[in-house]
């Protein structure tokens, strides 16, 4: 590996911070603490910050040269609202939060660049390390442009990373187009009449209307998608009834949706409604249809995956840059490529084996309660950020 040597010498500094952000995580919009440690410690690098975007966003300013220059590097700060598992001497202090995605990571990593990039200032223009809140759920990323990302701090581009436990340590995933799937939420809730579960005709049973709605959603992926698009529907809870002796007169589905291209996005949220509807109706019953879009698709341009693959194969080497795999998984950064060319790329968390003894008993994956992030790749993640924001603005 082609590191950057005085972020490989930082490194367990900059990890103890990580440890103390994992040990004290917090949720959308509530990221103060974070947020602080992150203002104070760009300000004592002598980096200047801008506050307050997305509520809790903190935006630091690293100048050098006189290019117009300006690339944009984007580290998520929010937490989970799950309990963890873990016991080593970081864990969550919070009882029911936890850094399980590892963003405590992430911002570590662009600390750590910001504190080398502000050192050196060997590039011809600007970076802006963008801190955001709320990724999880919350669209923090949409609401730091609704507040004027954007305006406030021109960037000819924007980056972003993700940590992939499973991935080797070292290796890097980057690849042009759609990696990560947009994510939705419907509600259905079908209107039937109540009534004795001995005397059904007597009753308009919303249950088989259910199940019906559930089997036929089904048929719009396998029938009206073409084959080679990319679509989940999943109807993950159905809420109905009191007793087993009473046919109850309403009944509740809620699911998710995924789709890599807003088209695709469109077509299955028309079929629903219809589907929904006339499967109600052709029973004599009716339904409310509630359909919510919250992340778009995050699709890569294919200009800056190319530029981040070959900074990628210059520090790690070109066989340790593996093809990205798209994802049903969202992530809002989606917001900031559909305004801006970019790239979000994963980066190796390794299987798990460096987790600290106390760790839980579970996988180390992404949202599982004995998770933890991987320190050895802050001086990795760092690097990369550092070699591409000099590429990037290369005098």
């Amino acid at each position: 590996m082609n590191l950057v040597e005085p972020l490989v010498a930082a490194a367990p500094g900059i990890a103890a911070i990580r440890r103390d952000l994992h040990a004290h995580p917090e949720l959308c919009f509530q990221e103060v603490r974070t947020a602080d440690l992150v203002a104070h410690k760009l300000t004592e690098w002598g980096i200047p910050i801008h506050r307050g975007l997305g509520t809790t966003g903190v935006v630091g300013i690293i100048q050098a040269g006189s290019s117009k220059r300006a690339i944009g590097l984007r580290a998520d700060m929010d937490a989970l609202p799950m309990q963890e598992f873990n016991t080593f001497a970081h864990a969550s202090v919070h009882p029911g939060k936890m850094h399980a995605c590892g963003h405590d990571g992430h911002t570590a990593m662009l600390l750590a660049a910001a504190q080398h990039l502000a050192t050196h200032r060997d590039f011809d223009g600007t970076v802006y390390l963008i801190f955001q809140p709320a990724e999880e759920g919350g669209g923090g990323a949409r609401e730091m442009i609704k507040e004027g990302l954007f305006d406030k701090f021109p960037m000819d581009a924007v980056f972003g990373l993700h940590n992939w436990p499973g991935m080797e340590l070292g290796q890097f995933a980057v690849s042009a187009g759609p990696v990560m799937a947009s994510s939705n939420e419907f509600k259905i809730t079908i209107h039937g009449k109540g009534g004795h579960a001995a005397m059904p005709h007597n009753a308009l049973d919303p249950m088989p209307v259910a199940a019906q709605m559930v089997q036929a959603f089904q048929t719009i992926v396998s029938r009206n998608l073409k084959p080679i698009e990319a679509g989940v529907i999943s109807v993950t809870m159905i809420h109905a009834g009191e007793a087993t002796n009473v046919i109850p007169d309403r009944c509740e589905l809620q699911g998710t949706v995924r789709t890599f291209s807003i088209p695709v996005l469109d077509l299955i949220e028309q079929r629903m409604r219809v589907v929904a509807e006339h499967t109600a109706a052709a029973m004599g019953l009716t339904c409310t249809f509630e359909f919510r879009r919250n992340y778009p698709p995050t699709i890569n341009s294919a200009a800056e995956a190319d530029f981040a693959r070959g900074v990628m194969a210059d520090l790690v080497g070109p066989e340790r840059v593996i093809a990205q795999e798209p994802t049903m998984g969202a992530e809002d950064f989606s917001y900031m490529l559909m305004a801006k060319p970019g790239c979000y790329v994963f980066l190796g968390n390794g299987d798990g084996s460096h987790r600290d003894i106390g760790h839980g008993g579970g996988p180390c994956m992404l949202h599982n309660p004995s998770y933890d992030f991987n320190d050895d790749l802050i001086p990795l993640g760092a690097s990369y950020w550092v070699r591409l924001a000099q590429a990037w603005l290369k005098g």
